[in-house]
Order: structure tokens, then sequence, then C-alpha cells
């Protein structure tokens, strides 16, 4: 759950600006059949299987609309549910659980179908001792939710963005001239207090990458022969990141390879949304 001082800062801007993309003016709809305030709920119903993420973003919709409106809530972030499942009710102004409704469920499907595919994902290292991280290939002003979804999901938060911590991947050690230029700069340059990681595609690199200090070694893209082959080369000296192309479908073949984490863009770049609706509106 967001504390309230990241939902006022972070969380209510956009949301807010969510709302004005959807209500540029008037919503013409709502109020050619609502053109009054009347009292009113409606029910909000699972479509399929899943794990349930975003509720709090959800009943934040419509409470920035109108502070009256009150939600129900019959489950909370991270359970599983079922086609047919009640998962709230929304009770306040009906215009507002009309102008309110896209935004609310945009918000809910997202972060839901993130959660329920993490979770898939995360299930199939169970036992492995591999940790599964997210990356920055996030939907644009909307990484907040979604690395929050991944959470919810069972998995874990690479950084946050380009601030939050070194990651040297190709272009810049093209821009360095080499592997070990680029870890030496970046502990010149970087607090002592941060990790440095880098990004390596063959075993030449890895070697580089050993002598040069890094803390991190990803490899990115590499065979199960390569893996395991860097694995022996780095010996302890450093953790593991495995990266590049991890999905579902192919996850499990990297259980037994000995690294500390594997990164999978797909968390948040390719999760299906989880099918929601708001149904059977009417007056109280």
């Amino acid at each position: 759950m967001f504390d309230p001082v990241t939902m006022k800062l972070n969380i209510d801007p956009l949301i807010m600006g969510a709302l004005r993309e959807d209500i540029s003016g008037e919503d013409v709809s709502t109020n050619s059949v609502m053109p009054t305030s009347k009292a009113g709920m409606v029910t909000l119903i699972c479509k399929e299987e899943g794990v349930i993420c975003g509720l709090q973003v959800f009943e934040r919709v419509f409470t920035l609309l109108d502070e009256k409106t009150e939600v129900k809530f019959f489950v909370q972030d991270g359970d599983n549910v079922k086609p047919g499942e009640k998962l709230a009710e929304v009770y306040g102004d009906i215009r507002v659980l009309l102008s309110g409704e896209r935004t609310a469920l945009n918000y809910l499907q997202r972060m839901s179908g993130i959660a329920t595919y993490t979770s898939k994902v995360a299930s199939l290292l169970e036992g492995s001792g591999i940790k599964l991280l997210d990356t920055r290939k996030t939907t644009p002003n909307n990484r907040i939710f979604e690395k929050y979804a991944v959470r919810i999901g069972g998995g874990n938060n690479h950084r946050y963005n380009l601030s939050d911590g070194v990651l040297l991947k190709d272009n810049h050690i093209g821009a360095a001239g080499g592997v070990k230029e680029a870890i030496a700069m970046a502990k010149e340059y970087a607090p002592f207090v941060r990790k440095i990681e880098i990004e390596t595609e063959d075993l030449d690199m890895v070697r580089d990458a050993v002598e040069g200090g890094a803390d991190i070694i990803m490899l990115d893209n590499m065979t199960i022969d390569m893996i395991k082959e860097a694995v022996k080369i780095i010996d302890g000296r450093a953790e593991i990141e495995i990266s590049g192309n991890v999905t579902a479908e192919n996850i499990e073949r990297l259980k037994g390879t000995g690294v500390n984490y594997i990164s999978s863009g797909a968390l948040t770049h390719s999760a299906p949304i989880l099918d929601v609706s708001l149904k059977n509106l009417h007056a109280i």
C-alpha cells in the first residue's frame, strides 16, 4: 500500500493527469443522462482468474473526483481472485461513478495483470534462491504503479530510475572506452555507498568486470553454457544477474545456473491485463 505522503506527492498528480486526459472539458455522455446529482452504487466484478492489485489507486480515482465517494472492498491487494467474484462496491454520486469508471478500471486492470504475470513467473523460480527482478521497461508515467504491482506479484524491484543506482550498459562501456575503464570511472564518480553493476555480453567482458571490481555483473543474452562458465570465472567475487528476453516460457532453464538474480522486462512490458468490470450501476 502507498503511504499518505507518496499518495499525495507522487500518485495523485498522475491520477489527475489521467482523469484530465479522459475529461478534457466535460463528460458529455454522463451529463446527458444525469444532469443533476443522484446517489448510486456500482459493483466491481472479476472476470478472470488472477492476482488483484491496485485497489487503493482504483479508489483514489473516485475520491479525487468526489471525496464523499465510498468504496467497500471484499478483497485486498495480492489476493487470488476468480471469475464472477465480487471485489468491491462503490457508493457515491452517479455522475462520479460514470466519469471515473474507465480511468479506475485502466489502473486496476493493468496493475492486476502485471501482478498476475509476475506471480506466474516467480512461481517458476520457487526453491531456486534466485530473486526475480523487474526493469525500467515500464509505461511512461506509470512506473510507480507497475513496479508496485511487481512486488505484489512476488517479484522484486531493480533500480527505480537513473538516479537510483549505477548500471553500466553497452553504450556506457562504449563511451568510456571499455569495461575496466567504465568501472574505474564509476568508482571515481559515484557515491561510495552505491554498488556498481555492469552489463557483459561475452566471457572476455566478464573477466574484465571481475578484474575491474564490479559489485554486480549482468550476463546479457548469454547461452546456458556461457552462463555456467561465467559463474566459474566470477567465482563468488561479484553478484550475478541474468538478463535478456526472459519470459515465463523460458525462465525455468535458468534455475540451476548458480546466479543471484534474473531480471525480466516482460513483467511490465508484456503482461496482459486482468479483466475486471464495473456492473449493475443503480440509484440508491
